[in-house]
């Protein structure tokens, strides 16, 4: 069980994203809990400069769609990242172990076929309290740490074309 909290970070540690574009891909399936993360991921990519205009968010019907969203990012604009937000909570079936693990190699996939951050920032939880619990509860906000995530990727591809 997690036992930091989510959001709790060192500001000093994260450089400036006012210069920086993201796309976010939400799943709408548990949506009190992703619109969380949405709004955990677009208030801290804004506490750390980037301008609404350049944040895009677009849905998609649940998490399994997630990497397609993210494609479409990479694919039809001109992002910097794509944030990949979602939420799979455990049931009584298998159909919980196939979505992480299509949603994980999606993910992947991406991160290795384009030249572009694809921060992965589903919540897999055992039930609907541990979810709520990372989405702006008492472990603070996935979204926060996955915008995070995504400013020093961001950051790191800059450099790395700079400085090689």
């Amino acid at each position: 069980m997690a036992t930091k909290n989510l959001s709790e970070y060192d500001i000093n540690s994260i450089p400036s994203a006012e210069k920086m574009k993201f796309g976010v891909v939400v799943a709408e399936w548990n949506y009190e809990v992703t619109g969380a993360l949405a709004q955990g991921a677009v208030d801290t990519l804004k506490k750390h400069g980037t301008k609404d205009e350049n944040i895009s968010i677009k849905h998609v019907p649940g998490t399994f769609e997630l990497p397609l969203g993210g494609q479409f990012f990479a694919e039809y604009t001109d992002v910097d990242a794509v944030i990949l937000l979602g939420c799979v909570i455990q049931g009584e079936t298998r159909h919980f172990d196939f979505i992480c693990q299509g949603v994980t190699q999606g993910t992947t996939q991406l991160n290795t076929n384009y030249n572009l951050p694809f921060i992965f920032g589903v919540l897999t939880t055992d039930n609907q309290q541990q979810a709520l619990d990372r989405a702006g509860g008492k472990l603070g906000n996935k979204g926060d740490e996955a915008a995070l995530t995504a400013i020093k990727m961001v950051q790191l591809h800059r450099d790395m074309e700079v400085d090689g």
